[in-house]
């Protein structure tokens, strides 16, 4: 059975919803609830419970108990912390605390192996993030956008399920070398981070095809980015390079190149013999002369901005 009460304006609920044993998927969404009722734990078989945007600071211990959860949605609500019990909801595949204002997150987080889906931790406060996440490792889709981290635990590098990975907007200085163990990644977000370097192990990432640095202060990059050879979109907009490594013309899948508001003077040949690139961005940058290239990459179709 499901019952849907989204947007119903509801400051508490009705006690009649613990009165149905069947009750399978429940979605109190775009409501005023302040608070959850510890009879709660009368909804034993409840497998998807949605609370997203409301009012909760906390919610009751028996939520924990809800053990045949498997799809949980916290976001958008006031949650400062999460209790260690959060380990107990082990039959979860999806989880969504977003946009609250969690500072910090327990270690028994990683107790929950059966996270297959997504774990989104984006819009928080979060400085760090548990060394036990490591433990997720069915983990498809990660997003800590949008906190305050000033680094990853290396245990990051156990999580080879992944294939989506959003880091951007935090202060990550630098980046881990187990990184380069995310054998299933394809999308690698990064932007607006403090980045001065990266790992060389980013070019283990063969499945990679998006790869976003832009606003960080990278001074070079790894020769091992040319082993991406499936990359399509590189992002490289406002850092601090004043050269490109010849290994970058090794991708044969990139098809989007932006260099913008960079320390640029040249570009090494191989540029040019990018067999797909479709766009190719190099504005705001102190050009000392351009390469004949340029003239036939547009010739073939690929838009060239200067």
């Amino acid at each position: 059975m499901t019952l849907d009460l989204t947007g119903r304006g509801l400051s508490g609920l009705p006690t009649s919803i613990w009165d149905l044993p069947n009750l399978v998927s429940l979605c109190l969404d775009d409501n005023q609830l302040t608070s959850l009722p510890a009879t709660m734990e009368r909804l034993t078989g409840i497998q998807d419970l949605s609370l997203w945007r409301n009012l909760l600071t906390s919610v009751p211990d028996t939520l924990w108990h809800l053990t045949s959860l498997e799809t949980l949605n916290l976001a958008e609500n006031r949650l400062t912390s999460l209790p260690a019990q959060v380990g107990e909801l082990t039959a979860l595949r999806m989880l969504d605390l977003g946009h609250n204002e969690l500072a910090s997150l327990p270690e028994e987080l990683g107790r929950l192996t059966g996270l297959s889906g997504y774990l989104y931790l984006s819009h928080n406060q979060l400085t760090a993030v548990p060394e036990s996440l490591g433990n997720l490792v069915r983990l498809a889709y990660l997003n800590i956008s949008d906190n305050q981290l000033t680094s990853l635990p290396d245990t990051i590098g156990h999580l080879t399920s992944l294939r989506e990975l959003r880091l951007y907007n935090n202060r990550l200085a630098a980046l881990p070398e187990s990184l380069g163990n995310l054998s299933s990644l394809r999308e690698l977000h990064l932007w607006n981070n403090e980045l001065t370097s990266l790992p060389p192990s980013l070019g283990n990432l063969r499945n990679l095809r998006e790869l976003g640095l832009r606003d960080n202060r990278l001074a070079s990059l790894p020769e091992s980015i040319g082993n991406l050879t499936r990359l399509a979109r590189l992002d490289l907009r406002n850092n601090k390079l004043a050269e490109i490594p010849p290994s970058l013309g090794n991708l044969p899948s990139l098809t989007h190149l932006d260099l913008r508001a960079n320390r640029l003077v040249s570009l090494p040949d191989s540029i040019g013999e990018l067999p797909n690139l479709e766009k190719l961005d190099l504005r705001w940058n102190k050009w000392s002369a351009l390469p004949a290239w340029i003239d036939r990459l547009e010739e073939r179709g690929c838009a060239v901005l200067l």
